[in-house]
């Protein structure tokens, strides 16, 4: 199988599992927004996040950088700046949570932005990849963090003051966001010649994301959070990192 056959296989799959996640509570109309668990999934997606940003990409967008003669750590710049933004819209969230706003329209709309940019940028990181066995861990990781996602994005969806047209509309955005990034960055590659600054534009930007969802995605539900203590989900977190890490040997 070449890269371009496994990333179409990967975009069908997480289509499904997008779409088979977030149809039940359409279907049933949840009215509880209490996440899914699968804390060890959760906590291997974790730390192949993690390592992914780290190791990875911003090590290789920093290192382009390096090679076209800008020593400005932009790399960092646009990962850090893509972490806070994220942390932002969290925290907005949270608030309106807090003062009983969790079933408005704006607070829908809010959790199916931060899953889109999520979305977006994990399908431009397949798209731009070029090892496949770097592609099965990031699908992995992707795979097991967008079920939960999904269901959980569906019922906040379906308990909003949001018709159920305006929230399939909205549901299926989200669902198109990593088809398109896998679109996005299959699309960079072709203009890297032209254009050799693009790859590690977006390669930081996804870097950002991922060390998101490694660590504070969640806020005080999240595995690094929520379940630091845990040494058996804390130990999946570590075999996570440590694959992104053998994996860099070979990718």
């Amino acid at each position: 199988m070449n890269l371009d056959e496994f990333k179409i296989l990967s975009v069908v799959l997480i289509f499904i599992t997008t779409v088979l996640a977030g149809l039940y509570p359409f279907l049933r109309k949840f009215k509880t927004t209490r996440p899914l668990e699968s804390p060890a999934a959760e906590a291997l997606a974790s730390g192949v996040f993690l390592g992914a940003g780290l190791i990875h990409m911003l090590g290789d967008a920093s290192k382009s950088f390096l090679d076209h003669g800008i020593e400005y750590p932009i790399a960092f710049v646009l990962a850090g700046s893509v972490f806070l933004l994220l942390l932002w819209f969290e925290h907005l969230g949270r608030r309106l949570d807090e003062h009983g706003d969790s079933n408005s329209p704006a607070f829908a709309i809010l959790a199916m932005v931060i899953l889109s940019i999520h979305s977006l940028l994990a399908g431009t990181v397949l798209g731009l990849s070029g090892s496949i066995t770097m592609m099965v861990m990031i699908l992995i990781a992707i795979l097991a963090h967008k079920w939960a996602a999904s269901f959980s994005l569906a019922v906040q969806l379906s308990k909003s003051r949001l018709s159920l047209r305006q929230s399939l509309i909205m549901f299926a955005l989200f669902t198109i966001m990593l088809p398109i990034g896998v679109g996005l960055g299959s699309g960079i590659l072709e203009y890297t010649d032209n254009y050799p600054l693009l790859e590690p534009i977006f390669y930081s930007l996804a870097a950002g994301t991922f060390l998101y969802l490694g660590t504070l995605h969640g806020l005080k539900q999240s595995t690094l959070v929520d379940k630091c203590c845990d040494l058996r989900n804390f130990t999946f977190v570590v075999i996570g990192f440590a694959l992104m890490a053998v994996v860099a040997i070979w990718a």
